[in-house]
């Protein structure tokens, strides 16, 4: 799921995240199973699916999945899996979202969305999706997130057909901007390169139980969703929609 204003995830970078970023994903995926145990045989929304690096624990897990994203190149990876019990939809957050019994997201979704209203419609939209007593695991990026990497240097990463240099800057205290500059095989001893700019609104994680209450979400914030250790400034969001009454 990303801003309206921006096309983050194109091809190059999607497969780029996708063989060499799924590490985050599958260390969070046994606590937010664990947390889906109440609405098993349910409907699991899972926002930001992105390639289906989370996607496919959901499903091995037995859980019908509707997965969302607003990159077509990360939905074309997805569904290039096969993946049982899962329908794929391009959406962008906000947006009307089908009933769930669960909503669910790795990868700060939110915090690519423009701007704090756009993220409150988007608080909004989820509420309404989910069923009373429906579930709610997601994570943020905190405004420690960028505090902690105001001075972080450039970071390379790569793999065997792919490369990743990555600049990051803080222009305010709320905005964390990864200039990232991708390398792809492109066959024939040739190497494709492609550049994004990747802008996040970070977010107070100590105001949202609150913030969230209007929206009838019982929330708490939290460091992991099970077991997992999650880098510095990353939080989870896990609580329940609020019957009315």
């Amino acid at each position: 799921m990303r801003s309206m204003q921006m096309a983050y995830y194109r091809s190059d970078l999607a497969l780029v995240h996708h063989l060499g970023f799924g590490a985050h994903a599958r260390a969070c995926a046994p606590g937010i199973l664990q947390l889906l145990e109440p609405v098993r045989g349910g409907t699991v929304l899972e926002v930001g699916c992105g390639s289906g690096l989370l996607t496919r624990e959901l499903a091995a897990a037995g859980h019908k999945v509707v997965a969302v994203d607003a990159s077509s190149a990360m939905l074309a990876l997805l569904s290039a899996q096969e993946l049982p019990d899962v329908e794929a939809h391009l959406l962008r957050l906000p947006a009307v979202l089908p009933a769930a019994d669960a909503v669910v997201g790795v990868g700060h979704v939110l915090n690519y969305l423009p701007d704090a209203a756009t993220i409150d419609r988007a608080w909004a939209a989820i509420a309404t999706a989910l069923r009373p007593g429906g579930v709610l695991a997601v994570d943020i990026c905190d405004l420690e997130w960028g505090r902690a990497r105001r001075d972080a240097p450039p970071q390379g990463l790569s793999g065997e057909e792919w490369a990743i240099v990555s600049e990051f800057s803080r222009p305010r205290p709320d905005l964390f901007v990864r200039e990232m500059t991708t390398f792809v095989h492109a066959g024939d001893g040739c190497w494709r390169r492609d550049q994004e700019r990747h802008v996040n609104v970070l977010l107070d994680a100590a105001a949202l139980p609150g913030r969230l209450a209007e929206f009838g979400l019982d929330v708490t914030i939290g460091r992991s969703f099970g077991d997992e250790e999650l880098p510095v400034g990353l939080y989870t969001v896990i609580g329940r929609a609020v019957p009315p009454g």
